[in-house]
């Protein structure tokens, strides 16, 4: 394991980035071994409570594949080539397990403002499927309304979040 914070929250954040731009680069099972991948060097040389994170990011993974779900059912999200099924692909829900890491890690500074994560989410979120879309992994069929719907879930889901981390992973809330 990495010793320093800030190396750890380095390498947390490249983790992250460069999965999140495989994924949307090359959505497919290519790239979710790859987050796979990122996840075992994650839980090796950043984590510091392996088991309490676990458990976080598998409960990120049901609640933000649930939220996609939503999206993609109710035709907020499309999904280019995935007409008749509307789940979340497994390339998605590979980025909601990376991106969970960075609740306990580099993002965790987000917490330290109860009023941040209200003011940042929907903007950030938004901000992250649009540049999927822009990158084609994603269409958002009516975009600015796709947009603002997606900001509404991450101002409801993104606080909860970082609620359910302070329960799970303790020593990294703040």
């Amino acid at each position: 394991m990495i010793t320093s914070a800030t190396g750890r929250n380095t390498l947390n954040f490249v983790l992250f980035q460069t999965g999140w731009l495989v994924c949307v680069l090359y959505p497919g099972l290519t790239a979710t071994a790859l987050v796979l991948l990122f996840l075992a060097i994650h839980l090796l040389l950043v984590s510091t409570q392996r088991g309490a994170e676990l458990r976080f990011i598998a409960t990120g993974i049901l609640l933000g594949s649930l939220m996609d779900s939503l999206w993609l059912q109710t035709g907020i999200l499309g999904i280019e080539g995935q007409n008749s099924i509307n789940i979340t692909p497994v390339w998605l829900i590979a980025i909601w397990a990376l991106f969970m890491t960075t609740l306990c890690h580099s993002l965790g500074w987000v917490a330290k403002r109860a009023w941040l994560p209200f003011v940042l989410a929907p903007f950030a979120g938004s901000f992250a499927y649009w540049s999927a879309s822009k990158l084609g992994a994603v269409t958002l069929p009516i975009q600015a309304f796709s947009l603002v719907a997606i900001g509404a879930g991450w101002l409801v889901l993104f606080p909860l979040l970082l609620r359910i981390r302070k329960h799970l992973v303790p020593e990294q809330a703040s």
